[in-house]
């Protein structure tokens, strides 16, 4: 057995919840602290404000246990600062911690170290046991008889001699985090604030399960008394409260993506009262793929992702204002897709087998009404005479609604490049149709 004590400094800030760098404080930092500890053992438990981890179990999965301490200890954990020490019992780990003493022995250890002794230290210290050997020494029975069985359950599990036992801490399958704000908040995009903060408790949550968030909502309590009468809206659900809600087409970990999208709902928000709590809770995650990391400057992605562009427009124009395409089920090339406003979902990938070898031959762009053109003697005209270079692709189509009968042509012009043409094959003397063109 090897335990590992971990316990936050004082300059941590004292349970404000300050984390490293430029990051927003944290909603709970003890928590937040819970899980990151998680990541590396699935026994944790919170002993007197510390953490105690048993990793003797999953020393192999790191490589060793030499591997598994860098590993831990160079780790970012949620907090700036932490203070740890090791040992073969989880009391003798803390009692190192709390008596700032790493490398003391058992017998050393200095009787403020021991939880259970704290409370008798007064008369163990006028019967001359001032460290753990000589309170150890003491004969059992009449240690027992005078402090209570827990004192000497405590030595025994201090020294090995008893196994220890813990209500291990777990990981929530969904996370839910509420926030009282310090005051309350009368305009929506002021929200962001505190926001930030349960994002950044959130991001803890997602890396400890190695997921990422495709859905989320953002709730708020509002004060009621400061309205007379509240108004319900989109975002209001008619009970003093409020609702956003947040979906990507990745999963994702970027705190950052999210916070401008956040950013730019809210910026469309009306409170009708003021704001007294907010809660976010995680309504979709996905495991997380591995992503290899390329060496090279030039292969390295800048910048923001296409559906994290389309995500942030959705969210400041209106879903309604954004229009992705839909394939559809007709061999016409105009009714070969319809568009409908944008929604961020999670992209499904086409198989190879979908697109045929003719379709992979349609023009980039597809005009909206067939174009007529002009015909000299049997050759269509488009800014002079078309060379015809591919063709025909024979279409027969639109049995249950006008009949099409088609031959299209790839025709080259001189003076606008290719061109995609057809001709009608139920005229007596055919016409000729302009209907895409070559980027």
């Amino acid at each position: 057995m090897h335990w590992i004590a971990v316990q936050r400094a004082p300059e941590a800030g004292g349970g404000s919840g300050v984390v490293a760098g430029d990051a927003p404080a944290l909603v709970d930092v003890d928590q937040a602290l819970d899980w990151w500890a998680l990541q590396f053992t699935p026994l944790v438990a919170r002993v007197e404000g510390s953490l105690v981890l048993e990793v003797s179990g999953s020393e192999r999965l790191f490589g060793g246990r030499a591997a598994l301490l860098q590993r831990l200890f160079e780790s970012d954990a949620p907090t700036v600062t932490l203070r740890h020490a090791q040992g073969a019992t989880s009391l003798l780990a803390l009692a190192r911690l709390w008596a700032q003493t790493p490398d003391a022995s058992l017998n050393a250890l200095p009787l403020q170290a021991l939880a259970a002794a704290r409370v008798h230290l007064p008369t163990l210290m006028r019967l001359g046991c001032s460290n753990w050997g000589q309170l150890r020494a003491l004969p059992r029975a009449g240690l027992a008889r005078r402090f209570g069985a827990g004192l000497v359950d405590a030595l025994d599990r201090a020294y090995g001699v008893r196994p220890e036992l813990y209500p291990w801490l777990t990981l929530p399958d969904v996370f839910d985090a509420p926030l009282e704000l310090s005051a309350a908040v009368e305009s929506a995009p002021a929200l962001l604030f505190g926001a930030r903060r349960l994002l950044a408790q959130l991001l803890v949550w997602l890396r400890a399960r190695q997921r990422g968030v495709l859905a989320l909502e953002l709730l708020w309590e509002l004060d009621a008394r400061r309205s007379n009468a509240l108004h319900v809206d989109a975002h209001h659900l008619g009970s003093g409260q409020g609702r956003l809600e947040l979906r990507t087409a990745q999963a994702t970990q970027d705190m950052q993506h999210l916070q401008r999208l956040l950013g730019e709902q809210l910026a469309q928000v009306i409170l009708p009262a003021p704001v007294l709590y907010l809660r976010l809770r995680s309504l979709q995650t996905q495991t997380l793929a591995g992503e290899s990391h390329s060496l090279l400057p030039e292969d390295q992605r800048q910048g923001d992702s296409l559906h994290q562009m389309l995500e942030r427009l959705g969210a400041r124009l209106g879903p309604e204002h954004i229009l992705c395409v839909q394939p559809q089920a007709d061999h016409r090339p105009e009714a070969m897709q319809t568009w409908s406003p944008w929604k961020p979902q999670p992209a499904v990938q086409a198989s190879a087998g979908e697109m045929s070898e003719q379709a992979a031959l349609l023009p980039t762009w597809l005009l909206e009404l067939p174009q007529p053109l002009a015909v000299q003697g049997q050759c269509p005209q488009y800014h002079g005479p078309l060379t015809l270079l591919a063709g025909p692709q024979r279409l027969e189509s639109g049995w249950l609604e006008a009949t099409v009968l088609r031959d299209y042509f790839i025709a080259r012009s001189e003076h606008a490049g290719l061109v995609w043409i057809y001709r009608e094959r139920l005229d007596q003397n055919p016409h000729w149709y302009l209907h895409g063109l070559y980027a």
